[in-house]
């Protein structure tokens, strides 16, 4: 996947291509009290949506590869945000200034689940490259099928004893609905989905944000942690060449 940002934003999207499915997905968990659930069928979308966008497309982009232009109008900041961590203390996101951003809302009993592993190797693959350049947030949500009904504690010893996971897993919050994260209210107004819809509509829907606090992608569940390493690479690329400026 490429992505080329100008102003107005150059964004490329790849289409990616899926069987449908309504089986679970074969993995079990290594806690035996969190299991993963069936993925439905009207979820396995993938879903990716600028607003205000106009499309083209470019002769030098791969086959099923489109381009939007959008422009992102709020005044608002990623970096304006505090949401809480695992021990319920805010954890200002302006801490992450300069670091290019993954964030994930994630379940433990899910289909998707093992996309833990995809993640983490993710993370230790990029940072080792680029040390602090790069991380990953994750926010347990228990808001689909009651997929992630764990304490923090229990969700943190889930991921770390399964997937060894060392990127950053924050407090359970909710996604959608009156009791939304604000973090997730912004991204959601900054990067709407198909048709304008705002809603996350499953676990594992990912955003990506830049190093200057801009959401520049949005992924559904069903696109994999490792498809998105050349975007992220990407836009680490361009902050380096923006600080040399």
């Amino acid at each position: 996947m490429t992505m080329t940002l100008r102003r107005p934003a150059q964004v490329a999207l790849h289409f990616f291509h899926f069987r449908p499915s309504s089986t679970k997905l074969p993995y079990k968990a290594g806690v035996s009290s969190l299991q993963p659930g069936p993925v439905p069928h009207s979820h396995r979308y993938h879903q990716f949506h600028l607003r205000r966008a106009t499309r083209r497309t470019l002769s030098s982009s791969p086959p099923h590869t489109l381009v939007f232009s959008a422009k992102m109008s709020s005044a608002t900041s990623f970096y304006n945000f505090e949401p809480v961590d695992k021990k319920g203390e805010p954890f200002p996101l302006a801490s992450l200034k300069g670091k290019v951003v993954l964030v994930v809302n994630t379940a433990s009993k899910c289909g998707f689940t093992p996309q833990f592993a995809g993640l983490e190797e993710l993370y230790k693959s990029i940072t080792a490259s680029h040390p602090d350049k790069f991380t990953i947030l994750g926010f347990p949500c228990n808001q689909f099928g009651s997929q992630d009904p764990g304490s923090n504690d229990e969700i943190q010893s889930f991921c770390q004893v399964n997937y060894g996971v060392t990127f950053p897993v924050l407090g359970k919050i909710d996604v959608n609905g009156d009791n939304t994260a604000p973090v997730f209210n912004w991204l959601k107004k900054e990067m709407p989905g198909l048709m304008g819809l705002k809603r996350v509509k499953w676990n594992f829907e990912k955003f990506l944000v830049d190093a200057e606090g801009k959401v520049v992608g949005r992924w559904a569940s069903t696109t994999k942690p490792e498809s998105l390493k050349a975007t992220i690479l990407e836009e680490i690329e361009k902050a380096g060449k923006k600080s040399q400026l």
